[in-house]
C-alpha cells in the first residue's frame, strides 16, 4: 500500500500498538487491508472512508475503527489532513484478552446510536487526551499511551463489538479472499504494465467476469484503481524526490503523458508541478 507521507510513529512497548500522528494529502488514498484494528481520529477537517465497498463520512474528532482485515481506502477533503492513527495487533492483544480473534468491533460515527453515544464519547476524549500527551512529549508517555489505548480498546469491545465473528457465507469469504488477492498484486507489480488478463489469470477468473465483480465489489474499474494506486506514488515520489516529473511517471508505471496529467489534477485537483513548488506542510 502507500507509504503515508509524512508521519510521525511511536511503537509503545512490545503490546503490539502503534501510535502514529499522520499528515498526509488532501486526496484520494486506494484501497488496502491490514492484520491489525485501525482506529481513526482526525485532528481537521473531514474525510470519507469507505469498508468493504460502503462510504461513511467522518468528521473532526470523530472516531472510526476498521477491523482486522477489512478493505478500505480513505478521501481526505483537507490538505494537509491530520489523523491520530492507532494500529492494534489482535495477535499481541491475546496476552489480555485470549479469545479476542472472536470479537468483530463495529464503530462508525454513522452508525452509533443514542442509547451507545455516551460511551462513544467518552471514548473519542480519552482520544483528546492521548493526543495532548503526546504533545507534551514527557518521560512518562509510554506508560501513559499503553493505558490509554488499552482502555480505548477494552471500551471499544465491551460497547461496539459482537462476541462472535459473524458466520460468512462462503461465497463472501471467497470475494474478500479474490480482492485482497488483486491489492497484494497491484501492490507489487504496479511500477510494470498489468492487463486485465494478467490480473484475472491471476485470480483465476475470465477477463469479462472480472471486470465485472471487481466493479461490483469495490465500486471502480480495475483500470481506474490501478491508476489511482500509481498515482499515489507518483504523488509520494515528487515531494520526497529531486527526479523529473516524466521519470517519476515512468518509473510508476504510467506511460501516457495527457492521460497522467488530466487524472493527476482530477485526483489531486492541481497539476504534478504545483505539488513539486508547494508541498504539503
Amino acid at each position: 500500500m502507500s507509504k503515508t507521507y509524512y508521519e510521525s510513529i511511536k511503537k509503545i512497548s512490545n503490546s503490539g500498538i502503534v501510535l502514529s500522528y499522520q499528515t498526509v494529502p488532501g486526496g484520494y488514498h486506494p484501497l488496502h487491508w491490514h492484520e491489525e484494528i485501525e482506529l481513526l481520529y482526525p485532528l481537521n477537517g473531514k474525510a470519507d472512508i469507505t469498508i468493504e465497498g460502503k462510504k461513511y463520512t467522518l468528521s473532526v474528532k470523530q472516531l472510526m475503527v476498521v477491523d482486522s482485515c477489512e478493505v478500505h481506502s480513505t478521501h481526505s477533503y483537507n490538505s494537509p489532513c491530520m489523523f491520530l492513527c492507532i494500529h492494534l495487533s489482535k495477535k499481541c492483544m491475546q496476552q489480555y484478552m485470549p479469545d479476542i480473534e472472536l470479537y468483530q468491533i463495529h464503530c462508525k460515527p454513522e452508525e452509533i446510536t443514542d442509547t451507545d453515544f455516551p460511551h462513544y464519547l467518552e471514548i473519542c476524549k480519552k482520544l483528546e487526551s492521548l493526543t495532548r500527551i503526546y504533545i507534551e512529549d514527557s518521560p512518562t508517555f509510554q506508560l501513559e499511551a499503553e493505558g490509554i489505548v488499552l482502555q480505548v480498546l477494552a471500551h471499544l469491545i465491551r460497547y461496539f463489538s459482537t462476541n462472535t465473528a459473524p458466520q460468512l457465507e462462503s461465497g463472501d469469504i471467497l470475494t474478500r479472499e479474490r480482492i485482497r488477492q488483486v491489492i497484494n498484486y497491484v501492490e507489487e507489480h504496479f511500477r510494470t504494465p498489468i492487463s486485465l488478463s494478467d490480473i484475472s489469470e491471476e485470480i483465476g477468473l475470465g477477463k469479462e467476469y472480472f471486470c465485472r465483480f471487481f466493479k461490483k465489489t469495490m465500486g471502480l474499474s480495475f483500470l481506474n484503481y490501478l491508476n489511482e494506486i500509481r498515482l499515489t506514488h507518483v504523488y509520494q515520489d515528487l515531494i520526497t524526490t529531486d527526479a523529473p516529473i516524466t521519470e517519476i511517471m515512468e518509473a510508476n508505471g504510467i506511460t501516457n503523458q495527457k492521460l497522467f496529467n488530466h487524472s493527476f489534477k482530477e485526483l489531486y485537483g492541481c497539476t504534478p508541478s504545483a505539488v513539486r513548488k508547494s508541498p504539503p506542510k
